[in-house]
């Protein structure tokens, strides 16, 4: 080959591989974007945190890049029906904006009469979660007739579904304080079509929102008022509610209104985090104004007995000019015929807040009223409404034990009687399990019969039969049991018959078992088990054969017991001659101080300062001027030298701002004291008795709250294991010289072990008025019931008044007692301390009064963490700094009221809200 044609084949060659290099580099960039695109979407999944949505019907997991939600098959959540996807022509959604692909496919049960899904939030029981229920029903089954079904929520009745035509999806959703772990949603036959499910959406709530005791809401509007052309949900917002638009402008009483201005979410008073899509538009009423006249619910008529509650959100999104005669816009409101609060709102600031439960003055009516004040001159503005109906007061479910006994056997044996075994045992009444009856005498019903006869059980009887303590009747016949017979089933105390015939158990019958069928109190069957001995002499025989070996055992043991005598003797010995040692010890990494010194220290006991269980506590200064307070133990004090000892260990290794600190202490022999830092401004009841010369602001009251609550957050949650109080009252919360609040007597504390884990509790058993009565009945101290304490001291704060008072009957009055019905009317100014004479903020006291009752709710799962009530009061605090900076309003002017009227009506007979 010449030249030239190799210069062409190396120029081949060269292009050849550029190409082959630039395809892998393409390829490589492709595949690198591709990684990149998957990773945003998995990081996005992640965003929804506590987040459960599951997609009926389809057999993969996806993400849903235009809602920006993963959603999951159903597959791994329940265990029977059959996936469908609707009929051609019907999976055009008209909304796909805010329902995605999830009412393309389906879900249906043609089996059972019970069907469930089993949902296990991330937090568990005892929070509040969103729960949502799509149901198209497309013709699915080219049947083109309409089901009609019920829909159970965990053992409670949540709604009846009847789509009014195949093409319209239906959903339900509701606001569910779960009391257990794991949620079951159950699809019942009621004998008029086949149940069927689209997707089922979950989303975990603050429990600090939606605040309802024991009941759940039912939602029957969210509207964004204002609004003509969107929905609005995540991730605009955070809970992932869906907001309806609403337009109005077409109504004669008010007008629209808009803005692009940032709306600071962030607030405080903006408790329900509203979009700020939703708060950027509003409607306003006409001047001069009418009633905006009927508002259609697009609920239903649950009858005048019915309660409801709702939720109003507000911002003003007109910017107010700050020149005479120009003051923020002020109103009232009145729910059901109940007035409630005054509003103020302040520019691009939004508030929001609920009330309620309140029964309807009207059958199938909702009415609200929002009336100006004469201090505003601007008519009411509302940008969102929400309204629920509340739901009866939540069954309780079947007893845990009972529950996780079942649930436990189920998956041993594996079994399924006729897809009947799914959701509660016992609950409902009409759908409960196959072959097992209940007691429903108590408040959590009982499995009190268990027939598995021909069940095909196989291998040992399962342990989890000794948890059905109430079981009466216990059918295992005609199954393939192998094993011996267990003790543990003599030990059931209710059990009055027992049929273990027809299966393969081998050994004896324990002795205990035959007596108690001896005595007549046990049916006991055991034939048609060939191998199983039920006569005495394998027990002797088996006796003849372990005597030898019992003998030796016994020579053996004996041994090591006179070993262990000797030990234990030389042992306490030594043990005697270090007692005296022993007994003079305390932590000694801090000061110590000899009993003179005290003496000096205190100028020969010359101040008393106050009392307590240790004795008395006297003003004091150590040699470097730091002032303290010694509190000495007395001869005849109720508590002791380890009560001491426990004190000083404790606080020598529990440390915060917001609780009383130790110095020292005294450890003579017969005179023991504490030494602790010198509070100047003494306890908080003796600043709020009428005798006293100084009174708290309304600022300094929410500041001696919120540190008190920061001091009993870190005992709660600080502290591994956590410490609860036992005793807190305002005697137990002190004072410096700048009105900054500490904790004291914490430290009497001892720990202890119960079902739940250690912890550390104190001794005292509380103080009437300030005692849990959940506590004071059963004896368990725990953290919610400091939580109620704390909620009685905040009440004494926002009223001056003290925790029980007589009337004039000489009958005990407890303080939530008499602030209660006053709230209930709306009138919070009439309940706070009347020494501040009105020098308050009005929002913040409802805040804070919300806070304090929500502590002392009797259902002690829905009191607050500690936690959730210092974030509250923080809000409160920053609502006063809110209103110092905003502009003062003229309170001279008057003005005619104007008044917005809104009311819902016309609610259809059903038990459900309306589809969307």
């Amino acid at each position: 080959m010449n030249m030239d044609g190799r210069k062409a084949v190396v120029s081949v060659t060269l292009w050849l591989i550029f190409v082959l290099l630039s395809a892998t580099f393409r390829n490589l960039k492709l595949a690198a974007a591709k990684d990149d695109k998957l990773a945003e979407k998995r990081k996005l999944a992640a965003s929804n945190s506590g987040f459960l949505s599951i997609d009926c019907g389809v057999d993969q997991d996806y993400f849903d890049e235009k809602m920006e939600i993963f959603y999951k098959s159903d597959k791994d959540f329940t265990s029977t029906g059959e996936n469908k996807y609707v009929s051609p022509g019907y999976d055009d959604d008209d909304d796909s904006s805010y329902t995605g692909r999830i009412l393309h496919s389906l879900r249906f049960f043609p089996k059972g009469r019970k069907n469930c899904y089993k949902l296990r939030p991330e937090n568990g029981k005892n929070q509040n979660y969103l729960i949502r229920a799509f149901f198209k029903y497309g013709n699915y089954d080219t049947q083109n007739r309409m089901p009609k079904f019920d829909v159970y929520l965990g053992v409670n009745f949540w709604m009846t579904v009847y789509p009014s035509n195949a093409s319209q999806p239906w959903m339900n959703e509701i606001i569910y304080f779960s009391l257990t772990d794991v949620i079951n949603i159950c699809l019942v036959n009621t004998l008029s079509g086949t149940p069927f499910i689209s997707a089922l959406e979950l989303r975990p709530l603050n429990n600090s929102i939606y605040k309802i005791e024991s009941k759940s809401l039912s939602t029957l509007r969210r509207d964004d008022l204002g609004n003509c052309c969107r929905t609005v949900r995540y991730k605009n917002d955070v809970y992932d509610r869906i907001w309806d638009t609403r337009d109005t402008s077409a109504i004669n009483e008010c007008i629209s209104l808009n803005t692009t201005s940032n709306i600071e979410v962030q607030s405080i008073n903006n408790t329900l985090k509203t979009p700020v899509d939703v708060l950027r538009t509003a409607v306003q009423l006409r001047s001069p104004l009418r009633s905006f006249g009927r508002y259609y619910s697009g609920g239903y008529n649950y009858g005048n007995e019915s309660e409801y509650y709702a939720c109003f959100h507000f911002a003003e999104i007109l910017p107010i000019s700050q020149g005479k005669g120009k003051r923020p816009r002020e109103f009232t409101i009145s729910f059901n015929g109940a007035n409630y609060r005054r509003i103020t709102l302040h520019y691009l600031n939004p508030l929001t807040t609920c009330y309620g439960p309140r029964k309807s003055r009207v059958n199938g009516f909702v009415d609200f009223i929002i009336n100006q004040t004469v201090r505003s001159d601007l008519p009411p503005i509302l940008n969102a409404f929400e309204l629920f109906y509340v739901m009866p007061p939540l069954v309780s479910p079947t007893d845990p034990a009972d529950v996780d006994a079942m649930t436990v056997i189920q998956q041993m044996y594996n079994i399924n009687k006729d897809d009947s075994w799914q959701g509660d045992p016992c609950l409902p009444r009409d759908y409960s399990w196959a072959g097992l009856n209940c007691s429903y005498d108590t408040n959590s019903p009982r499995i009190i019969s268990l027939d598995l006869s021909g069940s095909r059980l196989t291998g040992k009887i399962s342990s989890s039969f000794s948890n059905l303590t109430a079981i009466r009747f216990l059918d295992l016949s005609g199954n393939e049991l192998t094993g011996t017979v267990p003790e543990f089933l003599a030990q059931l105390p209710n059990l009055t018959v027992l049929n273990l015939s027809g299966n393969k158990l081998t050994g004896s019958v324990p002795q205990s078992l035959v007596q108690k069928a001896n005595n007549g109190l046990l049916q006991l069957s055991l034939e048609g088990n060939p191998s199983l001995c039920q006569t005495d002499s394998c027990e002797k025989k088996k006796h003849n054969v372990l005597l030898p070996v019992v003998i030796s055992f016994a020579t053996v043991m004996v041994l090591l017991f006179l070993s262990s005598i000797f030990f234990f003797w030389r042992m306490k010995r030594q043990e005697a001659t270090s007692q005296s040692k022993k007994e003079g010890l305390v932590i000694s990494t801090n000061r110590s101080f000899s009993y003179s010194e005290i003496v000096s220290n205190t100028n020969n006991f010359e101040t008393i300062i106050g009392e307590g269980g240790f004795g008395k506590v006297y003003f004091g200064t150590l040699k470097d001027n730091v002032q303290v307070a010694v509190k000495l133990l007395s001869q005849n004090s109720r508590q002791g030298y380890k009560e001491f000892q426990s004190e000083a260990q404790l606080l020598m290794i529990v440390h915060h701002r917001n609780l009383v600190s130790l110095i020292g202490h005294c450890d003579d022999r017969h005179n023991k004291a504490l030494i602790y830092e010198y509070m100047a401004n003494g306890n908080l009841r003796e600043h709020l008795t009428e005798t006293s010369g100084s009174i708290l602001n309304w600022n300094e009251r929410l500041q001696i709250a919120a540190d008190a609550a920061q001091g009993l957050e870190y005992l709660h949650n600080g502290c591994k294991p956590p410490i609860i109080h036992r005793d807190l009252k305002t005697s137990n919360i002190l004072l410096n010289e700048k009105l900054r609040a500490k904790i004291s007597d914490f430290g009497l504390s001892r720990a202890f072990t119960n079902e739940s884990g250690s912890h550390i509790t104190t001794r005292p058993a509380g103080t009437i008025g300030y005692l849990d009565p959940q506590a004071q009945s059963s004896g368990n101290f725990n953290k919610k019931s400091d939580i109620y304490s704390f909620g009685i001291i905040l009440l004494e704060l926002i009223t001056g008044q003290p925790a029980i008072r007589r009337d004039v009957n000489g009958e005990i009055i407890r303080i939530q007692e008499w602030v209660t019905p006053i709230i209930e009317n709306g009138d919070v100014r009439s309940i706070v301390d009347p020494r501040l004479q009105g020098d308050f903020d009005t929002n913040s006291a409802w805040k804070a009064v919300e806070i304090a009752l929500s502590c002392v709710l009797n259902t002690v799962t829905r009191r607050p963490d500690m936690t959730d009530v210092l974030i509250e009061l923080k809000e409160c605090l920053g609502m006063v700094t809110a209103v110092v900076g905003s502009q003062r309003m003229d309170r001279g002017r008057t003005r005619s009221i104007n008044s917005l009227e809104m009311r819902s009506l016309e609610i259809y007979t059903e038990t459900a809200p309306s589809p969307r």
